[in-house]
């Protein structure tokens, strides 16, 4: 997935095209790793996942996403 991820952003710039993640997007993506070993070393403790957009998630407008061939 990670190669799908990182081929997006790459035709997104060089299309000129706004990016289909945020900042918060990366966020949560990274706080993954950080979450699961806090898990594993509390014997599978569950952890709260962390709301880095203080519920402005809810009211955010999901980006089209149009894949085109070059």
């Amino acid at each position: 997935m990670d190669f799908v991820m990182l081929w997006r952003i790459v035709d997104c710039l060089r299309k000129g095209l706004p990016l289909d993640q945020s900042v918060y997007d990366a966020a949560a993506w990274s706080v993954i790793f950080d979450l699961s070993e806090q898990s594993a070393r509390a014997r599978s403790a569950g952890r709260d996942f962390p709301d880095f957009t203080r519920g402005l998630w809810k009211n955010t407008v999901p980006v089209r996403i149009e894949l085109t061939a070059t």
